[in-house]
């Protein structure tokens, strides 16, 4: 009988770990998904992947933003080399190889035009298209913390995210990334469920279950892998705003980057909702820091050359990024 029971003890924690096995390694199969998700963050929440880091991190952090499991938004290593070459070979006439037919009937169709020969825009329908802004009265100091972070990106995390890039492999980043989206789903759970959308809080806490079970603390995105599953992004910086608090005036933050009193205030509250801050005895503990930091590397290190691809293209950077957070944060309020 001693002999018996032994046997059955031992094979009762043997079935177990062949069917968290079975269930890990075969969860693909489970359900018509992708079989080769993005290892970046998501692209069901409607998040844009540069706007997103724009808003936590400013030059620093403006490739990323929160990654990952590819559900929130993020842009994939070969998606940020495609934009970079994806000027071919122009034809001869670059609106579309006119016929000499063509230019000839062109005087004849322009005739009667005013001035205008676009559609006699109107100053006021000009206007119309100039998008949300925001007071910036403090727009010296906005301009000198912009250049200090544009120097730390490029002297210091620019560096450290190339490096990591190299030494890590890209399986192994993208593992990290789902974990740190899996830690951030409290976030989106009670934020969700502040905005008064209860079904997204409950995909959100139904994922947090199953990727943190299933998918071994969320090292995988079985949710979404093996259920189909997606996520819906909030914070509650976005809450505030749904709420009719305005953003107040543009503030560039060190280190932090674009940022408002209001969104400042919805980083500290989703900072209390990170499991990572609680590491520590202290709110902002080493250990909690030195997650927070390497979260952001991983992030990024999916992200080189999209910052410098925005500095590049725009007339005045300072406006440009300053009009991306503006534009980013008005759209997920008003989604």
């Amino acid at each position: 009988m001693k002999v018996r029971q032994k046997r059955i003890d031992f094979l009762r924690p043997a079935t177990s770990m062949f069917l968290m096995f079975l269930l890990f390694f075969g969860c693909p199969d489970l359900h018509a998904a992708d079989h080769s998700p993005n290892l970046n963050a998501g692209s069901d929440v409607n998040v844009p992947a540069i706007a997103k880091d724009v808003e936590e991190t400013a030059p620093v952090l403006v490739a990323a933003a929160e990654k990952s499991s590819d559900e929130y938004g993020d842009v994939t290593e070969e998606g940020a080399t495609s934009i970079s070459t994806a000027t071919g070979k122009k034809p001869s006439d670059e609106y579309g190889d006119v016929t000499e037919k063509e230019i000839g009937s062109a005087p004849v169709a322009s005739a009667g035009k005013s001035s205008d020969e676009y559609g006699n825009v109107t100053e006021e329908e000009a206007g119309g298209g100039e998008g949300p802004r925001i007071a910036d009265p403090v727009e010296p100091f906005n301009r000198a913390m912009y250049h200090f972070n544009d120097k730390v990106y490029f002297w210091v995390w620019k560096p450290v995210a190339r490096g990591y890039k190299y030494v890590v492999p890209e399986e192994v980043r993208g593992i990290f990334s789902k974990f740190y989206e899996n830690l951030k789903a409290p976030i989106r759970i009670v934020n969700n469920f502040l905005q008064g959308k209860p079904g997204y809080a409950g995909l959100e806490a139904t994922r947090f279950l199953i990727n943190s079970t299933f998918g071994v603390a969320g090292l995988r995105d079985c949710a979404k892998e093996c259920f189909g599953i997606n996520g819906h992004y909030a914070d509650f910086g976005q809450t505030l705003g749904k709420y009719g608090v305005g953003f107040g005036f543009y503030i560039v933050l060190p280190l932090l980057g674009p940022s408002s009193p209001r969104d400042a205030v919805g980083w500290l509250g989703d900072w209390v909702l990170r499991p990572q801050t609680y590491t520590g005895s202290e709110w902002f503990s080493p250990d909690s820091i030195g997650l927070y930091i390497h979260e952001k590397v991983n992030d990024t290190s999916f992200h080189l050359g999209e910052y410098e691809m925005i500095k590049g293209a725009a007339i005045d950077p300072y406006v440009a990024m300053r009009d991306i957070y503006i534009q980013y944060r008005t759209k997920l309020i008003e989604q």
